[in-house]
């Protein structure tokens, strides 16, 4: 066993969060969210997430319009994913965030969605979750090429409430995929 290899695991959002979720949208580098298909103009105040990320605290699953997972390497926050345009029992968008771009593009994003895609099949009740990230953006085509989405197809949208209209992939996995990519890897 590496001892050197870092102990990634996932966990839902919690209060001491909140603030770090809000400094990585409020003060990562510019270019960096436009290379997320930010828009700048859109990013609300700190106040404002806040409130959108408390408010999930209080919620039950039937009635999150967010739902939010936070990732940790060696019990550190270092990272989130989250799910929106919830249809409980349906289908969900998700995103992922990794905060410092030094742990960036070395395979943990991979890691991170499977230990994150069994708390949305299961609490959400999703039958197909979806994610449609900027055209322009590998990585996040990568992560989920790897974890078993397939791609769908490539138009252009505003994806989200802080984006600019853009080219994005669409990119899906249905529970049943999920569930035999699962079965496939314990096999293994």
């Amino acid at each position: 066993m590496n001892t050197n290899q870092p102990i990634l695991s996932v966990r839902e959002i919690q209060v001491e969060d909140i603030k770090l979720i809000c400094n990585y949208w409020l003060y990562s580098d510019a270019e960096f969210l436009r290379n997320l298909g930010v828009d700048l103009k859109k990013v609300p105040s700190q106040d404002e997430l806040t409130a959108l990320l408390t408010e999930q605290l209080s919620q039950n699953y039937k009635e999150k319009k967010s739902y939010c997972l936070v990732w940790l390497i060696d019990g550190v926050p270092s990272g989130h994913s989250n799910i929106n345009k919830i249809k409980f029992g349906e289908e969900a968008y998700l995103h992922l965030h990794l905060w410092n771009k030094d742990i960036r593009n070395k395979g943990m994003g991979t890691i991170f969605i499977s230990l994150t895609l069994p708390y949305y099949y299961q609490n959400m009740k999703l039958k197909t979750l979806y994610s449609e990230p900027y055209s322009l953006n590998p990585a996040p085509h990568n992560v989920l090429r790897k974890t078993g989405f397939q791609f769908e197809k490539e138009y252009v949208t505003t994806p989200g409430w802080i984006n600019f209209e853009q080219p994005v992939k669409l990119w899906k996995l249905t529970l049943e995929n999920f569930i035999n990519n699962r079965n496939q890897d314990k096999v293994k």
